[in-house]
This record gives structure tokens, C-alpha cells and sequence, in this order.
């Protein structure tokens, strides 16, 4: 049980470092979103281009609402793209809308990961909702009920699964877009590397999110495993 306190610095000390990825992450947004691209086009203008050169024709290219609200809805085949990314005719605009347009890609192309992580979302959305609940009661009564606390660890395991299955998923959507901005000569040399850069910040953010789901995950199951060593 005196393990108890480092899952809560630990969740602290992500949280802080969560903090400061995704401050840097608005920061090189904001910064590239002031640099114009040589190619003139906009957001909603390179993810269509992006989609016809992949042969896509099934997905449309929609605005949404918010700030880093970009997605690909694989359900309504819509790449959702925010305002400033949809109307925005600079490098982030442009990094933004072929990273989501290369999830497109992954699944015209069936590529493995994004097809394994999609058949996760249901159990995920399920653990997501009650995990907190079932590890909070495992802990409490770790001595008396030690299953509750072993049934909250593979709830918790999945949503880490899930996470870590996530990384490949995001970069390789990055590696695809920037691929496909450069053969298209929609950026130049200096405003791909501005590209790749907001990109690496992006995907950061998905790193500590699955870094710090494995670290606290480990220290429920060596929660577990000293309770059963006492008994």
C-alpha cells in the first residue's frame, strides 16, 4: 500500500511534462502558422489534393470547431480540419491537414495498426469509463477482494494497449504526409523541415501519453503483487 503515493507523483510529474509538450506544441503552431508556403494552397486545399492524388474520392474535407481539434472520422470518411488549419495557407496549416489526410491513407491502404487500434475502440471506451473506479476499489481492498484490483490492472492494460498501439498509428500518418508534401512540392526545403518539426511536436504529445499510461500501470501490478507476497 505504500506504493500508493508514487502512482500520484508520478501522475503529477507526466502531467507537468504533459503540460509543457503541449505549451510547446501551441507555440510551434502558432510560430508556423505565421510562415507562408510557397504553394499558396490552403489547408482544405492540400488535404483535397492529397486525398485525389491517393486515389481517395470517398472522403470529404470538412471544418470543425476549436484549436488542434483535427481529425479523421473514419466512420463518416470526413477529415475534420480546424479554422485555422482549414483556411490557413501556411507550413502548420499545411503539416496539420496531410497528417490527418495520411490517416485517410492508412485505411484506403489497410495498414495493420490503424485497423488493430480501430478494433480496440469499443473495449477502450469501455475500460476508459469504469477503470478509475474499479483500481480505486482494488487498492482499498486489495487485502480482502484482490481480484477487484487484478480486473482494474487488464482494464487499465487495455487502455495502455491502446496508447502504446497509438504511437506507430500517428507517426506513420506523419511520415506519410510529409512524404507526400514534399513529392508534391507543396513545401520547400526549409518549410518541410518547419513541417516535420511541428509534426515531431504533435507526436510528442501522443509519447508521454502512452509513457506515462506503462509507468503507472507497472506500479499498480507491483501494488498487486505486494499485496498477494503479504498474504
Amino acid at each position: 500500500m505504500y506504493i500508493s503515493p508514487m502512482i500520484t507523483v508520478t501522475s503529477i510529474i507526466f502531467l507537468l511534462i504533459g503540460m509543457i509538450v503541449s505549451w510547446r506544441l501551441k507555440s510551434k503552431m502558432k510560430q508556423y502558422g505565421q510562415v507562408p508556403t510557397s504553394s499558396g494552397l490552403s489547408g482544405r486545399e492540400i488535404a483535397q489534393k492529397m486525398l485525389r492524388d491517393n486515389g481517395i474520392t470517398d472522403v470529404k474535407v470538412v471544418m470543425t470547431e476549436g484549436f488542434l481539434s483535427d481529425h479523421f472520422d473514419p466512420r463518416s470518411k470526413t477529415v475534420a480540419l480546424s479554422p485555422a488549419i482549414y483556411e490557413g495557407r501556411d507550413v502548420a496549416a499545411a503539416a496539420v491537414a496531410a497528417h490527418e489526410c495520411g490517416h485517410a491513407v492508412q485505411y484506403a491502404t489497410a495498414y495493420p495498426w490503424i485497423g488493430f487500434r480501430s478494433t480496440m475502440v469499443p473495449a477502450v471506451q469501455f475500460a476508459s469509463n469504469i477503470v478509475p473506479w474499479v483500481l480505486m476499489g482494488g487498492v482499498l481492498l486489495l487485502n480482502a477482494f484482490p481480484a477487484l484490483l487484478l480486473g482494474g490492472i487488464i482494464l487499465f492494460g487495455i487502455t495502455t494497449l491502446f496508447s502504446v498501439i497509438t504511437l506507430p498509428v500517428e507517426f506513420d500518418a506523419s511520415r506519410r504526409g510529409l512524404a507526400w508534401l514534399n513529392s508534391a512540392n507543396i513545401t520547400r526545403p526549409q518549410e518541410h523541415k518547419q513541417a516535420q518539426d511541428a509534426l515531431k511536436w504533435a507526436a510528442m504529445t501522443y509519447v508521454i501519453a502512452a509513457l506515462s499510461s506503462v509507468v503507472i500501470l507497472v506500479q499498480y501490478i507491483m501494488i498487486y503483487a505486494g499485496g498477494r507476497s503479504r498474504d
